[in-house]
């Protein structure tokens, strides 16, 4: 643990965030591949069980993170990473086809991005 505290605040926040993202899109779209013939009460409980390990990544994130940043950079970098992990995750592990709607929502971030951290 020594290691990660040595880490920049910025790399432990965007790690901590990326570890919490995987948690949380397995959470609300794993049920789709792995559960759907189940009833949606089975479902809900293996996701909060996953959200649970979300929940221990993105609440310590959020805390490091705001040491240094504002709750809205926060939650933009956030959507960041949360669109960085969903496109590879519908792509590869639900078989969804990949659309450039994708791209121009990343953009849009970019955009977001921008706003919100130019006056860091």
């Amino acid at each position: 643990m020594t290691f990660f505290t040595s880490l920049p605040v910025a790399l432990q926040t965007v790690l901590l965030l990326l570890t919490s993202n995987v948690f949380m899109t397995f959470a609300w779209y794993g049920h789709l591949r792995n559960m759907s013939a189940a009833p949606w009460y089975a479902a809900a409980l293996v996701s909060w069980g996953i959200a649970l390990f979300e929940y221990m990544f993105q609440v310590p994130a959020n805390r490091i993170g705001h040491t240094e940043f504002s709750v809205g950079q926060l939650k933009i970098m956030q959507e960041v990473i949360t669109l960085a992990v969903f496109v590879p995750f519908a792509v590869v592990y639900l078989k969804e086809p990949f659309k450039l709607d994708y791209l121009w929502a990343a953009l849009c971030m970019v955009g977001a991005v921008y706003f919100i951290f130019r006056s860091a």
